[in-house]
């Protein structure tokens, strides 16, 4: 009997990058999709796995209790898999009520199910279910901001300072709470900023692509001194099965790209690709506009990956000057159609 496992939020950027990886490295797995297909849901980021029997898509909102309830009854799944988050820091200035909605009290809903379901009292499992796993996705946006020099690592005190970094903090912080008042078996991976295809049009790199070859102004927010360290989508996914798989119950590991980069560079780096792969009369650095900085703007992050490296084997295949032709092919491909 083949295992089922609930992945939520995998119309997402990461989360469809994850389930079409997955289910090629995983063939007697079953992928049981929940996501609310918010704005930043799309099903055609899924379309390679229209003819998968071992995929199923169901609509649905993770904050939903009887419906949660129902899935783990129907699929009595072995592990979930949880990407669903609202994710976008601009969004969680506007309107802080949602992320906390769905980001700490959604987090819970699947937590407490998955424990009904897989555990008969505190750090004793169902027959059948020692082994099931639950999996949350988080982000380096949690550990605050850093200085010029220093990286984030597992042990760095939280300090979220967007009401979106604060939600996602709340919900790391219940999910060690499951593991140390429970027993359930969880493991937690932060990772820095994603990108890669399928990234929602929203983002910074996409919309770099989308506005330089409509002619439109570059927005960069300040002096475009803020940094970030990128990590290619699919290096994030192969860290991801590797904790799933290998990771020590109750451990947290840090998965970034150690490719740190300016907004200003990513945003002339981006120019000068497409001065040469599609040309025009003038530099597409010329679009780039300075726009006021967004409130609380963290200065850098910078993740220390070393713990996944020597305990799991996790490497990066892609540094961000590979990473980033890749990209930008896609999105060139998207925005022709």
């Amino acid at each position: 009997m083949s295992k089922k496992i609930l992945i939520t939020g995998g119309a997402g950027f990461i989360g469809s990058n994850f389930i079409i990886h997955f289910l090629k490295h995983n063939e007697n797995t079953e992928v049981i999709n929940l996501d609310k297909l918010t704005y930043a849901g799309e099903l055609s980021n899924l379309k390679e796995l229209s003819k998968n029997k071992n995929y199923t898509f169901i609509k649905g909102d993770i904050c939903d209790n009887k419906l949660v309830n129902e899935l783990f009854k129907k699929y009595q799944f072995s592990g979930v898999i949880h990407f669903a988050a609202e994710s976008h820091v601009d969004n969680s200035i506007k309107a802080p009520d949602t992320f906390i909605n769905t980001n700490v009290y959604g987090t819970f809903n699947l937590l407490h199910t998955a424990k009904s379901y897989w555990m008969d009292a505190p750090f004793i499992f169902k027959e059948g279910c020692e082994n099931n796993r639950f999996h949350h996705i988080s982000t380096d946006e949690v550990y605050g901001s850093l200085g010029k020099t220093g990286f984030f690592t597992e042990n760095t005190p939280y300090a979220p300072n967007s009401p979106y970094s604060a939600s996602k903090a709340s919900s790391d912080f219940i999910v060690r709470s499951y593991y140390h008042t429970y027993g359930m078996n969880v493991v937690t991976t932060n990772c820095s900023n994603n990108y890669g295809p399928k990234q929602h049009d929203e983002k910074l790199i996409p919309t770099i692509i989308r506005k330089a070859i409509n002619n439109e102004e570059i927005p960069i927010y300040g002096d475009g001194k803020n940094i970030r360290d990128w990590l290619y989508v699919a290096d994030h996914c192969k860290g991801i099965e590797l904790a799933y798989y290998k990771g020590k119950t109750g451990d947290t590991y840090n998965i970034g790209g150690k490719n740190e980069r300016d907004n200003l560079y990513i945003a002339h780096k981006i120019c000068g690709i497409l001065d040469e792969v599609r040309p025009k009369n003038m530099p597409y650095s010329k679009q780039i506009t300075f726009v006021e900085d967004r409130p609380g703007h963290d200065f850098r992050y910078a993740i220390d990956a070393s713990k996944i490296e020597n305990e799991l084997g996790w490497d990066a295949n892609e540094n961000f000057e590979t990473g980033i032709v890749k990209t930008i092919e896609w999105y060139l491909n998207k925005y022709n159609k």
